[in-house]
């Protein structure tokens, strides 16, 4: 079982940044891959980032590649997700998810756990 809090969600300006975390309680955090995903009004829930266990190898969505950083600390069990240059289209609610194994790993079928969601909302 895991467990995932995320926090740092918030109102900002296009053009401004902010930075998720994603707290994870449970003995085998770094085996486990990390996801984010979003979900927007009336739209369905899609990929953001993936970072794997050990190697800690990156997966972007094309749409924030080159904007968006994801990480992780394996001794804090926690996951971040650098948000830079945000546009309106990125307003959602995002998800931090938690993959037991590296398959699926950009969809929602791949995740076993999920944290509850922050809003992110980013104002023209």
């Amino acid at each position: 079982q895991v467990q995932l809090v995320e926090s740092g969600g918030g109102l900002v300006q296009a053009g401004g940044s902010l930075s998720l975390s994603c707290a994870a309680a449970g003995r085998t955090f770094s085996s486990y891959t990390m996801g984010w995903f979003r979900q927007a009004p009336g739209k369905e829930r899609e990929f953001v980032a993936a970072i794997s266990g050990k190697s800690g190898r990156t997966y972007y969505t094309d749409s924030v590649k080159g904007r968006f950083t994801i990480s992780r600390d394996n001794a804090k069990n926690t996951v971040y997700l650098q948000m830079n240059s945000l546009k309106p289209d990125d307003t959602a609610v995002y998800y931090c998810a938690a993959n037991p194994a590296f398959r699926y790993y950009t969809e929602i079928r791949g995740y076993a756990y999920w944290g509850q969601g922050t809003q992110v909302t980013v104002s023209s």
